[in-house]
């Protein structure tokens, strides 16, 4: 007798180029448009302004509780901030999710900047009213903050904080805080003792320095940006390793700290300590990585006209990365030789920190720094590793093979996931085929976003 509750066909569909796919649940489209602004969420509004228009599109196809958790995920666990609020702004018009609002701007909203931030992209088309419900949780928000936090972020915008007191009207805790927030209307909050106060009033100095050092006034991040204004200034080199022993660096990106090095050598132990620390805990990509870096010539070219970093450098901090952020991680250095059209490709020392990249670094030179040849560098590396769980190849995809049996496009893509990251564009984006995802341009949070693509692909 055949079954009658069989599985249900899903329903083939075709790329934009033909390729056959698969349509995706609306919960899951979302889920990955979300997830594509781990990598470029700073140009979201500009360039990303195609995933803006999707998740616009998709929001309302959703339950409510989905758009819910999505948001409050995207914060918190990806630690995006422009695109939470404008989930949430999207929720605001769509009637059965308005409720949710007052529970979720409080829950997505962890500084005071973001407070305005909400108010412009809710004024986006044009200025109107407030819901009940944003009312409501922008209010709740707003009451998280001290006094400390207010000063910092209390900028001559558009939109500034004054303005979203006056619309919200928060019920005060108490009288201290009623008596804060009259000062924040008079523009008489107490200055916050931040580094940038400190410095504009008594100077780049030795002691300035030394004093926000012995205070703990620098954060994470000033510390390393400030490591040559510290050493030019003469600055207790105990004071500063002590500091890069206690700082934070988990919301610190690794390329950071690597650049920190160029310019304070002399502190690297220390920058190199602080950026293995920020590593702890940090949760892995399971199973075997295959990971190759382009070292060809071209990638000692710039990364933008802007940029101090070239590719060559992106390639290798992302190759520290991948030894402390993947279970198994197998990393292959490749360039060539242009004039016979042959690839050379080698295995990377197994190294941990700085030292990994310094290794792929000098390859260039063993390697002939020719250009790419993809096909016949997955032909090698699959002979040598035979399976992987992912193949992922940086490169700025200045292939040089000159046959159509060698073409890139015939490149044997061998992992059960393959990924090429290509660091010689400047359009964001990323392209998903039957072979490769491409992701175009440069992002530290690459491997961030492969874990969080191969967890929704696998629990479709």
């Amino acid at each position: 007798m055949s079954k009658l509750n069989v599985k249900a066909k899903r329903e083939v569909v075709r790329t934009h180029e033909g390729a056959e796919t698969y349509r995706v649940k609306a919960v899951e489209d979302l889920r990955r448009a979300v997830m594509s602004c781990m990598l470029w969420e700073d140009t979201f509004y500009q360039t990303g302004s195609s995933i803006a228009k999707r998740i616009a599109e998709l929001v309302p196809q959703v339950k409510p509780e989905e758009a819910y958790q999505i948001a409050v995920d995207a914060r918190n666990k990806s630690k995006l901030r422009h695109v939470p609020l404008f989930i949430a702004r999207q929720m605001a018009l769509v009637p059965g999710m308005k409720g949710l609002l007052g529970k979720l701007l409080p829950e997505i909203i962890q500084r005071p900047d973001e407070l305005t931030e909400f108010l412009s992209i809710y004024w986006m088309e044009k200025r109107q009213p407030l819901s009940g419900q944003v009312k409501k949780g922008l209010a709740k928000a707003f009451k998280k903050f001290n006094e400390y936090s207010l000063a910092k972020y209390n900028q001559d915008s558009k939109v500034k904080l004054r303005d979203v007191l006056f619309l919200t009207h928060p019920k005060a805790n108490d009288a201290s805080q009623q008596d804060m927030w009259n000062r924040l209307i008079k523009g008489e909050l107490k200055t916050p003792d931040t580094w940038e106060v400190e410095l504009s009033k008594n100077g780049n100095s030795k002691e300035a320095w030394e004093r926000l050092l012995a205070e703990k006034k620098l954060g994470g991040l000033a510390l390393i940006r400030n490591l040559r204004n510290m050493t030019d200034k003469g600055v207790d080199p105990a004071l500063v390793n002590k500091a890069l022993d206690e700082m934070d660096g988990s919301r610190i990106l690794p390329f950071r700290f690597l650049a920190a090095t160029k310019h304070a050598p002399k502190f690297e132990p220390g920058i190199e300590k602080a950026f293995l620390k920020s590593m702890e805990g940090r949760e892995k990509l399971p199973g075997k990585t295959v990971f190759v870096v382009d070292i060809s010539g071209s990638m000692a070219s710039p990364l933008s006209s802007k940029s101090t970093m070239t590719r060559m450098e992106a390639a290798s901090s992302l190759a520290v990365l991948v030894r402390e952020l993947c279970e198994e991680p197998v990393i292959y250095a490749t360039a060539g030789n242009d004039h016979n059209r042959v690839h050379a490709t080698a295995l990377v020392p197994s190294r941990r920190g700085f030292a990994l990249s310094d290794a792929v670094v000098k390859m260039e030179s063993k390697l002939g720094g020719g250009g790419i040849f993809l096909k016949q560098v997955c032909d090698y590396v699959k002979g040598k590793e035979k399976t992987a769980d992912r193949l992922i190849v940086i490169t700025d995809e200045q292939d040089c093979s000159n046959t159509h049996e060698d073409a890139p496009a015939n490149a044997d893509a061998f992992g059960k996931m393959n990924y090429i990251i290509n660091v010689n564009t400047y359009e964001h984006g990323i392209a998903y085929d039957n072979k490769w995802i491409h992701i175009s341009s440069w992002s530290e949070a690459v491997l961030d976003y492969i874990r969080e693509y191969e967890r929704s692909t696998l629990t479709q």
